[in-house]
């Protein structure tokens, strides 16, 4: 008589190690991807991508994770549509149509996170895929300083203008040890600083729920912020008081009664309006303690050109394009940086307003402004699903408004919140905020 066959646990099921492992790649290459291009180029990175998203759909079918139809983000569906019937007036429909096919690939990792994992285990691949950007990217920039001892360019081989490489083409510029801004695996100061965050936020809350040893926990938390230091990014600089100060409001609404939290936005909305006055009538001075020239390091003209652009076609746009593909860009003439072409508008209002016009600027506003919303009482209302109201707060719920902040202040002087790991991390929050909007740790009854 024979034994019957012993199944393991569900959680340490090989399909479900499959699964975790996939997502954690996923992110790892939504974060990394300047890394993965840099090493081996645009068309091995393409491959990854494309594999990446056909194993997530294979994943999804055979799992088949709990999903309502009902319950969807339809600002996020609308702009998604409305992206992709641009190709019907865009200037250059071969681009739209191949960078749309990108947003896709990116939706795709979005929603497979989002519908194939638990808020903690979200949690746990976001913190694991940032862990392998920073890790590698200090690793990198310690080979680079010891034994290269040089500035190194893409293996890919750079691209600029002109016969001698600028220093923006440079994949690592060997100033690890003489005080200047790291990059890298992702050859980018601005795009490893906002990765450095997300992981100071996402350890943070892994170490408020215990959900990782403490030892580990705080070794890379150590590493993250040694990291966002070192890359000295302006833009991330103001996202971290940003953070900082969302938070507090957050913490603060939690203890209010439902009454005082009007007078918390009150006042919420009042240091805002302060803060921006004094931002604008100290603008020079802020400017200069964050490294920046006055003319935001010549963002200034660019969006100036933008405008212009934008004002020809104000309500549907040029077409959609995120980013600008080479030789097909929204402008007359492409925008030149220290020899390099630029690829967005670096400021990701602007580039909606330029690529879909106001009516896409309304969708794409109304996609966030939903999204905001409910992060928002996803971090400051107590947990329920029954009748019981005094389950306590986690540290967790507070993973989609943290995290949105860092977008929205990135996507002022970046587009990036439309194109790889941003909009990857939108899909993600607006679908997993519309499914489950109630943030409780793994096995919270």
């Amino acid at each position: 008589m024979t034994s019957p066959a012993i199944a393991p646990p569900a959680n340490q099921s090989t399909r479900h190690r499959v699964a975790l492992g996939l997502g954690t790649l996923g992110l790892a290459v939504a974060f990394g991807g300047d890394g993965v291009r840099n090493l081996l180029g645009w068309p091995a990175y393409v491959v990854i991508v494309i594999a990446i998203a056909a194993a997530s759909i294979i994943v999804l079918a055979v799992n088949r994770p709990p999903f309502s139809r009902r319950i969807l983000p339809k600002a996020l569906i609308a702009f998604l549509l409305y992206a992709l019937i641009s190709v019907a007036w865009s200037a250059y429909p071969g681009a739209t149509l191949m960078t749309y096919a990108g947003a896709l690939l990116c939706t795709i990792v979005g929603v497979y996170t989002a519908l194939m994992f638990t808020w903690q285990q979200v949690l746990t691949r976001l913190a694991n895929a940032l862990k392998w950007v920073i890790g590698l990217s200090l690793l990198f920039e310690l080979w680079v300083s010891i034994v290269v001892r040089d500035m190194v360019m893409p293996l890919s081989g750079g691209v600029y203008i002109g016969d001698d490489a600028p220093l923006l083409a440079y994949w690592s510029r060997n100033l690890l040890f003489s005080g200047g801004k790291i990059q890298g695996i992702l050859g980018n100061s601005n795009l490893l600083a906002i990765c450095a965050l997300l992981a100071i936020v996402v350890i943070g809350i892994q170490l408020a729920i215990r959900s990782v040893k403490p030892m580990w926990g705080w070794f890379w938390m150590l590493l993250s912020v040694a990291t966002f230091i070192l890359t000295r990014s302006g833009t991330m600089i103001i996202a971290a008081v940003a953070v900082a100060v969302v938070l507090a409001a957050a913490l603060l609404a939690r203890r209010a009664a439902p009454k005082a939290r009007t007078v918390l936005y009150a006042v919420v909305a009042a240091l805002v309006a302060a803060s921006v006055t004094v931002g604008l009538i100290f603008a020079d001075q802020i400017l200069h303690l964050l490294g920046k020239s006055e003319d935001l390091t010549g963002r200034s003209e660019f969006w100036a050109r933008v405008t212009d652009r934008a004002s020809e076609r104000p309500w549907f746009g040029w077409g959609y394009s995120s980013p600008w593909v080479p030789g097909q860009t929204p402008l007359k003439e492409p925008m030149i940086r220290h020899h390099v072409e630029q690829l967005h508008a670096h400021n990701a209002w602007l580039d909606v307003w330029l690529q879909l016009g106001i009516i896409g600027l309304v969708l794409f506003g109304s996609l966030i402004l939903a999204l905001l919303w409910r992060s928002w009482f996803c971090a400051i209302d107590r947990p329920r699903w029954d009748l019981r109201t005094d389950r306590p707060y986690s540290a967790l719920s507070l993973l989609p408004l943290l995290v949105l902040v860092v977008l929205l202040v990135q996507s002022l002087a970046e587009s990036r919140i439309l194109v790889e790991s941003g909009w990857v991390l939108v899909v993600l929050l607006s679908l997993k905020t519309k499914q489950q909007r109630t943030i409780v740790e793994d096995g919270v009854t």
